[in-house]
């Protein structure tokens, strides 16, 4: 994992997911050592050793107007980011994770290496608004998942949510109980 200035190439794997600063992607190193899947899975969390991420709530506008809520873990540091989802037995069905990028937005791209369950993936820019919905992303693969256009944040829930709920491109949302000053800043 590395972190670049402004036109150099980023990786950072999330969530079991590839994400890339420009139009190019390249893979990453193979799990081991922090990438390996820890015990405990009774919680459904087969990372139950880890310690809670801070957490909050992602309203989502449907563009039909319809109004839900997410209960969400903020994914705010190069580790938590990477981390993700990984291991995970289950999600809840109003759960999901946040991934908060340092501004401006940009292309992000994910995989879902060591992801348990199918997710998807809804691409969100800076201003708050859909920009587009990676449905079902298959898991345990190296499949680059992404959308057309940039974006600062990528909400991950449960496969189908998205279509269930009508939410795709132009939803708009508000993000509860994110503290400003956590948000990651530059690259």
């Amino acid at each position: 994992m590395s972190r670049g200035r402004p036109g150099s190439r980023v990786v950072l794997a999330l969530a079991g997911a590839l994400v890339a600063a420009g139009p190019a992607w390249a893979g990453c190193r193979k799990p081991s050592g922090d990438d390996a899947a820890p015990g405990n899975a009774s919680s459904g969390r087969a990372d139950a050793g880890v310690p809670a991420l801070p957490a909050g709530v992602v309203v989502l506008h449907a563009v039909d107007g319809a109004e839900l809520r997410v209960r969400v873990e903020f994914a705010l540091t190069d580790e938590t980011r990477q981390r993700g989802l990984m291991y995970r037995n289950r999600l809840d069905p109003d759960a999901g994770m946040l991934f908060v990028f340092s501004p401006p937005p940009r292309h992000q791209v994910f995989w879902m290496r060591n992801t348990l369950i199918p997710l998807d993936m809804i691409f969100i820019d800076g201003g708050l608004r859909v920009v587009g919905v990676a449905e079902r992303a298959e898991p345990l693969t190296e499949t680059p998942r992404q959308v057309a256009g940039e974006s600062q944040y990528v909400l991950e829930v449960n496969g189908g949510f998205a279509r269930q709920h009508g939410i795709g491109p132009g939803a708009r949302i508000e993000i509860l109980g994110l503290d400003p000053a956590a948000v990651p800043q530059g690259w």
